[in-house]
């Protein structure tokens, strides 16, 4: 059944921002601006109309709760921006260019194959590859006269082999996609265990087991898929960024700057540095 929310009068909250920053894969734009996606089993469009902010779709719950979650709704992003603004005018001039960024609250499994996925890979072919997966193995939902798809289960997605993965165009990901399923099937607990892991150095060392994930891709599915707003994930983009906002150029120097500018917040100030300087 169709169910709506409007969050009223949000200033840290754009669509485009929000789905545009390379965070997720699974929102596409519409004709008049609003973005439909596809999260867990729930199909939603978000449309920003002036300050106010339309949620519309079928829930696989309540949606005030799902949206809140999802989008983060409980933290306090104008705080959040306030004091990462006064760090330096570099940071501020990318806060006030991608102003409604928030960092969404993914499925840890879709997140980690969908990084694995994304490695060397450009914005569309992920996007396609990732709703091909879905089509093959997920979940068929209706709506609107239209099918949708979620992103299968770790037992939905164990049933593909190595070619059937290649099939669906992930190219030599196909292997390592296939066994970091394999390494996940073999222990149970093991997505339980990255959830509760507290200490970033054993987390990352977790992550780097699964095949297809280096520290790059280990770093976005601590941001996006465990909300660890304090790590700074480093890929080209932010390269470039770092090395002429800052005159850094190694990996090592970048997150040693990153960790004394930016402190907790350098995950969720990555973001706002990567969509002002791939935008420009």
């Amino acid at each position: 059944m169709e169910q709506q929310y409007i969050l009223k009068n949000e200033k840290s909250f754009e669509p485009k921002h929000i789905f545009e920053c390379g965070q997720c894969f699974r929102w596409h734009l519409e004709g008049n601006g609003s973005y439909t996606g596809v999260f867990g089993n729930n199909v939603m469009n978000v449309y920003k109309q002036g300050s106010d902010v339309i949620f519309t779709g079928i829930c696989e719950g309540d949606i005030e709760e799902i949206v809140t979650k999802y989008f983060d709704l409980d933290y306090d992003y104008e705080k959040l921006k306030e004091k990462l603004s006064k760090i330096d005018m570099h940071l501020k001039s990318s806060i006030e260019y991608g102003n409604g960024i928030r960092i969404l609250n993914q499925d840890l499994w879709e997140v980690i194959i969908s990084f694995i996925i994304s490695a060397n890979n450009n914005i569309p072919r992920i996007k396609g590859t990732i709703e091909k997966i879905s089509r093959a193995y997920g979940k068929k939902i209706e709506w609107n006269g239209k099918e949708y798809y979620a992103f299968p289960t770790l037992e939905e997605l164990a049933e593909a082999n190595t070619e059937d993965l290649r099939k669906l165009g992930v190219g030599f990901r196909d292997v390592r996609i296939y066994h970091t399923i394999r390494i996940i099937q073999k222990k149970e607990t093991y997505l339980d265990e990255l959830k509760k892991e507290k200490d970033m150095d054993k987390l990352m060392d977790k992550l780097l087991r699964f095949s297809g994930v280096g520290p790059k891709v280990a770093a976005c599915i601590m941001l996006f898929g465990l909300g660890k707003k304090e790590i700074f994930p480093i890929d080209v983009w932010v390269e470039r960024v770092m090395n002429e906002l800052y005159s850094v150029t190694t990996k090592k120097e970048i997150e040693k700057l990153a960790k004394q500018k930016y402190g907790l917040l350098a995950g969720v100030a990555q973001q706002y540095l990567f969509y002002y300087r791939r935008e420009q």
